[in-house]
């Protein structure tokens, strides 16, 4: 199995050689600009439970996953097409030209096998992500992270990490898709396959049309293992006990018995491409500082990071930089993502958990020093996690570091989130993607636009090529935090302002990828 390598020394802009050493497939690639990087659609081979299964990549040179860029560096890449199916990669959280965004015939068509696209624009600061907009290969992990790095990140004396989520199935994606839509998403079964199921859009179609190569490995029989009983936890912090500070689960809204939080039972959830079985341990120095980029590129699952007694600071959502706020649990719904400074008490060892909203699963990684004990983490908690942010209390304490100038008397453009398990339909304004009503705006004239959840689950909610701001929740007005997603629980309201950008056709839509497949998008039309 390749390695995942997410973190970087803090001291890497001042000694790239050291910082080389240390993140041999993830590149500081500090070359000259007329030089394009090269990024390439794969297949590879994994191990989740012991098993081998064949997933989806998205490479860089070195053969890591995924970009880091330094400060000022342009977006210039090549990417090639070598997973064996027609893909497109969209740049999740970026602002580039809209030819460039990369939904397949929106307005370019995908990449066939063997095909290659030339990327040049200048890119948005922050913690960010690739992905192919399609559904079947976003939950095969055609996916990785894209850090562009900002003069204070170069400054700051702390160690990057990088947390990239995932939840994983041994079910080819058209088989858990069908079992969802049919109503029976329970406890998800190994397939007979490890080969990811593509698919191809047609139209805008996300139907699928093909399949992958075959597995080079062996095909798993079983799922994933439960929890592990009787490991010796002595010594360490546990994730998911008592929290000082405010306290993020102590949610006060909506009982998570009235709502549909997980339609499908995963086999694995995974951190930087592994489970807790064989967690990966980030060498840290003693009494040093981490800031951890946390990535949700699960296709449907939300997580809450929680660091048990380990203080930490949440300093940027979605890559925007906001207000510090302090805590020991924060959560993320799908495509959404976290900045959480983190100050080591000393020598030691700290898991840090990544736990499924309503449910005992977790996954994570473990900071630990040079010759630290790392003790077995259980798969299972001895609790479920709570519903997130069903009353948006984590949202409404966030505050932009420099949000967008107000501006008063705007009446909101009202969208309906709507959608039920029975039959499985999810819609904007009570329509599906085969006949959406385009949202109107017109570049450089603010607009306003209020979600309103009307369904039993959460939708987070991502506009392509823009970044907003959060103004409104409840019908309460604020200031919050810039984003490019936001989550919207059931029977709830969100309002973001927006700056219209270049005219054209960007998509809006549900980060649930089930959600996204039944039809949940619409088109965020921009004129001059």
């Amino acid at each position: 199995m390749k390695e995942f390598p997410m973190s970087f020394t803090r001291r890497g802009a001042l000694a790239a050689t050291a910082a080389f050493a240390l993140l041999p497939a993830m590149p500081r690639l500090v070359r000259a600009e007329t030089t394009p990087m090269t990024l390439r659609t794969t297949t590879r081979v994994i191990e989740v439970a012991g098993k081998a299964a064949t997933v989806f990549g998205i490479e860089n040179a070195q053969g890591g996953a995924g970009l880091i860029l330094d400060p000022g560096q342009r977006f210039h890449v090549d990417l090639r097409n070598e997973a064996g199916v027609s893909t497109l990669i969209h740049w999740h959280g970026q602002i580039p030209p809209n030819l460039q965004d990369g939904v397949p015939d929106a307005p370019l068509a995908a990449l066939n096998p063997g095909e290659s696209r030339s990327y040049d624009f200048e890119p948005a600061p922050g913690t960010h992500w690739m992905h192919a907009h399609i559904p079947v290969q976003e939950i095969a992990m055609m996916a990785a992270p894209l850090i562009v790095r900002r003069p204070e990140d170069l400054r700051a004396d702390r160690q990057e990490v990088v947390m990239f989520l995932h939840d994983f199935t041994f079910r080819t994606p058209e088989d858990m898709l069908a079992e969802i839509q049919s109503g029976h998403g329970g406890p998800a079964h190994a397939g007979t396959s490890a080969a990811p199921a593509m698919g191809a859009m047609s139209g805008m179609d996300h139907s699928a049309h093909g399949t992958a190569p075959a597995p080079s490995a062996p095909a798993p029989s079983g799922p994933a293992s439960s929890a592990h009983d009787g490991h010796d936890m002595s010594g360490m912090a546990m994730p998911g006990m008592a929290m000082s500070g405010h306290d993020m689960s102590a949610m006060s809204g909506m009982d998570m018995g009235a709502m549909d939080l997980n339609d499908f039972d995963f086999d694995a959830y995974l951190v930087n491409d592994r489970t807790l079985d064989d967690p990966e341990i980030i060498r840290v120095e003693t009494g040093g500082r981490v800031l951890l980029r946390v990535i949700n590129a699960a296709s449907a699952t939300t997580f809450w990071i929680d660091s048990a007694a380990l203080p930490m600071r949440l300093v940027a959502v979605d890559g925007q930089p906001v207000q510090p706020l302090a805590g020991q649990r924060f959560g993320l719904s799908m495509g959404q993502r976290l900045d959480l400074e983190i100050d080591l008490p000393g020598a030691g060892a700290w898991p840090i958990l990544a736990l499924r909203e309503g449910a005992r699963e977790q996954s994570g990684l473990v900071l630990a020093t040079a010759g630290a004990p790392v003790a077995k983490l259980p798969l299972l908690a001895e609790n479920p996690a709570p519903a997130f942010d069903t009353d948006l209390a984590q949202e409404s304490r966030l505050r932009a570091v420099s949000g967008l100038a107000p501006i008063e008397g705007i009446a909101p453009r009202m969208v309906m989130l709507g959608g039920s398990m029975q039959p499985y339909r999810w819609t904007i304004d009570d329509r599906t993607w085969q006949d959406r009503a385009p949202i109107a705006a017109t570049s450089g004239e603010r607009m306003e636009i209020m979600f309103h959840n009307m369904s039993m689950m959460g939708h987070p909610m991502h506009l392509h090529g823009h970044h907003f701001q959060i103004v409104g929740i409840n019908g309460q007005r604020f200031a919050g935090a810039l984003r490019d997603t936001v989550y919207v629980p059931p029977m709830s309201s969100v309002t973001l302002a927006i700056n219209p950008g270049e005219a054209a056709r960007w998509m809006l839509h549900c980060h649930h990828m089930p959600h996204l497949e039944t039809g949940m998008m619409t088109e965020f039309v921009v004129s001059a």
